[in-house]
């Protein structure tokens, strides 16, 4: 296993090197390119202008630029933001706890209603249970995750008066857990709904598969009782495509949350990478996208760990 894992994690420096360079290269080719930041202040002279540019680097030739950005992201150093003029770690670690708090909630609710709607349709094969469960999959996975995001605003927060509509606190009178939670419901449950759609059609046909499988009637013969034969025997073969799909996701939880996280205005990754956007704040955006491709790499090596923790027949060489 030891041996499996490190041999992945060498495998994926390339992969890691691949992205960015192609972040820095995407970045260079944008409208205007970082020089665009600094140029359109009409307050600076050009003088001006050229220091702030011998001072970040950008009157070097392109290649030069990488070589040095490439250099300092081996040693844990993403550069300097231009707005925050602060180092991008120092920025992106100012709201990754918040995207990681929200994660964890979203990540919470779908496991539960998705192995609980997925197990239920699949107990009740072609009944009521599985034809609803169906619809609302179906639904949740064409719905537009911002218009759900507004839908539930407009409900719970606008019509209702039950939840808090944006932020992370009150303005005023907050700052306590019972009202970070009040605030945590409404975009967990919206970055929560296409997991919930998806994950429970994969544990709803997985299920069913298993249950055919003839361990499954030979459990059943011997006596075994019925909840034992789901949850010791189906349910952790079951499990194992899903496995795939979360380890997959999760990460893309903390980097793709950029609608949920804008609409309800929670301080986290998605927000600081849409603001970074906004104001061309390129060294935060490859900081973030070099982040996102080691977290989506550190997910699915943890997947593949989790096969072999829950079916003893895959090895690792």
């Amino acid at each position: 296993m030891l041996r499996y894992t490190v041999r992945r994690l060498l495998g994926a420096v390339p992969l890691l090197l691949g992205v960015a360079v192609i972040s820095f290269v995407i970045m260079q080719l944008a409208p205007g390119g970082p020089d665009a930041l600094f140029a359109r202040n009409g307050r600076m002279s050009q003088e001006q202008l050229d220091a702030i540019r011998r001072n970040m680097g950008l009157d070097r030739p392109v290649h030069e630029q990488l070589l040095v950005w490439l250099g300092n992201l081996a040693q844990g150093d993403l550069g300097t933001s231009y707005s925050q003029f602060r180092p991008v770690t120092a920025v992106i670690w100012d709201v990754f706890p918040n995207t990681v708090l929200l994660m964890a909630a979203g990540l919470g609710l779908s496991l539960v209603f998705s192995l609980a709607f997925g197990i239920l349709a699949a107990r009740r094969q072609y009944g009521f249970v599985d034809n609803l469960t169906s619809f609302v999959s179906y639904f949740g996975l064409a719905m537009p995750v911002f218009w759900f995001g507004l839908m539930l605003q407009l409900l719970f927060a606008v019509r209702l008066g039950w939840l808090p509509s944006a932020g992370k606190y009150a303005a005023q009178g907050g700052g306590d857990v019972w009202d970070l939670l009040k605030h945590l419901v409404l975009p967990a449950f919206t970055i929560a709904i296409g997991s919930i759609a998806a994950w429970s059609r994969y544990v709803r046909s997985s299920t069913l598969e298993e249950a055919g499988q003839d361990y499954v009637r030979t459990a059943r013969a011997k006596g075994v009782r019925e909840r034992q034969v789901v949850a010791g025997h189906v349910l952790r073969n079951a499990l194992i495509p899903l496995v795939t799909v979360v380890g997959i996701d999760v990460p893309l939880y903390l980097t793709g949350a950029v609608l949920t996280e804008t609409i309800f205005s929670w301080p986290g990754m998605g927000r600081l990478f849409f603001d970074s956007l906004t104001t061309r704040d390129y060294p935060v955006l490859m900081g973030t996208l070099v982040l996102g491709a080691v977290l989506i790499i550190l997910g699915n090596l943890v997947a593949d760990i989790l096969y072999g923790l829950l079916d003893p027949r895959i090895k690792y060489g």
